[in-house]
């Protein structure tokens, strides 16, 4: 069974016993890590995309990866129907702590209800792990829309990170597209095994939901190459 080092931690905070963050391992830069009391951040400070996007949110809605719960929470808070999903069997115990009235623990690709919003936020686009499972996530996800229902995601273009002194970019062509990152998280001396991270930028969001049959709409652009994009079935 897979360490479930995203539940321990939040849980942990949750029960009072928070006593260090998570480490985030990546292919693509040093470690880094995530302070945990930022998972259970309120509305006023969330980034302005965040914000936007629980502002959009209507109807039915599914929050994809919905972590310790702070977005779902905020949105049942103000009246929208709201199921929180995640992977973690950890983060289901904490949505139950939290009082989210509706919660999941199941991969995205094995949820079929259908919904008026689904919300994936923190980089939502890493959920479709490399490139080339894109198709396979957007033809899942329109399944999952009730008619005239959208999509609310961010993104990050993490080209940034290869920028030369020279203003330019060093990208090397030949080998995977460069926002595809393998991950891995410890805390308390555990490691989960690595895991497939896609960071994407809006065009490429944009030609795959045009390939899928998605209308692709730019929302909001943050402060560091981030974005936040509605789709919706053309």
């Amino acid at each position: 069974m897979d360490i479930d080092i995203f539940g321990q931690a939040v849980n942990d905070y949750f029960d009072k016993q928070y006593a260090e963050d998570i480490i985030v391992h990546s292919s693509i830069a040093e470690d880094d890590t995530i302070p945990i009391p930022y998972l259970f951040r309120k509305y006023h400070e969330m980034p302005a995309i965040e914000q936007k996007a629980l502002q959009l949110c209507k109807g039915k809605t599914l929050d994809i990866g919905s972590g310790a719960g702070s977005h779902s929470l905020w949105l049942q808070e103000h009246g929208i129907e709201v199921t929180a999903l995640d992977i973690s069997e950890g983060c289901g115990t904490l949505s139950r702590k939290r009082m989210i009235k509706n919660s999941i623990t199941s991969h995205i690709l094995e949820h079929q209800t259908t919904y008026d919003t689904l919300l994936l936020l923190m980089n939502g686009t890493g959920i479709f792990e490399e490139v080339s499972k894109i198709d396979l996530y957007l033809q899942h996800l329109k399944k999952m829309l009730t008619p005239g229902g959208q999509i609310l995601i961010d993104g990050s273009d993490i080209k940034y990170m290869f920028e030369t002194d020279d203003g330019g970019y060093w990208i090397d062509i030949h080998s995977a597209y460069y926002g595809e990152v393998t991950m891995g998280m410890s805390y308390k001396g555990q490691r989960s095994p690595d895991f497939k991270w896609l960071y994407l930028d809006f065009e490429t969001l944009a030609v795959y939901a045009k390939k899928n049959e998605f209308d692709c709409e730019l929302i909001l652009e943050g402060n560091h190459y981030d974005y936040l994009a509605r789709l919706t079935v053309a």
